[in-house]
């Protein structure tokens, strides 16, 4: 985030405008119309950048869920891989509406940045959020416009390096849900402290009164 991008808040207007084309469904098997990788493809050349068919393989449909979104897998069987798959197609979707902005036209990313946000950013946002409200609450289209910012080496004009920062890592959900996670298994941690707690001292209180 050391260079100076743009003014945030004509990013986060133009996510709250993202058109329905963006927003529909991805195909991922044999559900859904809009085929990521192509408008990853197009978006890549847009910005001035070479793609090759290899490159776009992480976005095409059908592949196995992200590393990152495997414990969702295991807590909900049910989601499939074709959801969360669904899930991070649809997050790179709005994410490249986000990037045709005449600024990045004019900055022209670079293509291995571009493609790492892309994929792997988009997987890690997507396992947190549904992907609508990228669009839709204010504070997650404030975050993916951070997000595509920082990860391209950019922080909003008018910020200093320190404040980019810290209001991204306010708004980060991948670190609240950490937090949030590291605090319920805090919790469950003391509860088994004191039920084993009550369980000696009721069993101290049932040998004395057999003494007695």
């Amino acid at each position: 985030m050391q260079n100076e991008g743009p003014i945030l808040e004509s990013l986060t207007r133009r996510l709250a405008e993202t058109p329905e084309d963006f927003l529909a469904e991805p195909r991922v098997g044999q559900r859904g119309k809009v085929q990521t990788g192509a408008v990853v493809g197009d978006l890549i050349r847009l910005l001035g950048g070479d793609v090759e068919a290899e490159q776009l393989k992480p976005f095409a449909a059908g592949r196995s869920a992200p590393p990152l979104l495997a414990a969702e897998r295991r807590a909900d069987p049910a989601l499939g891989d074709a959801r969360l798959e669904r899930n991070r197609c649809a997050v790179t979707l709005i994410l490249c509406w986000l990037l045709a902005d005449d600024w990045f036209r004019q900055i022209k990313p670079e293509t291995e940045k571009l493609l790492s946000l892309l994929d792997g950013e988009a997987a890690e946002l997507a396992s947190q959020v549904a992907p609508r409200k990228f669009v839709t609450d204010p504070d997650r289209r404030e975050e993916l416009a951070r997000v595509a910012l920082a990860r391209l080496g950019f922080r909003p004009a008018g910020e200093t390096l320190a404040q980019a920062q810290d209001r991204l890592t306010t708004l980060n959900s991948t670190e609240r849900a950490r937090v949030l996670q590291a605090a319920r298994a805090a919790e469950q941690r003391a509860r088994q402290i004191r039920d084993a707690l009550a369980r000696k001292a009721a069993q101290e209180s049932a040998d004395k009164w057999t003494r007695e």
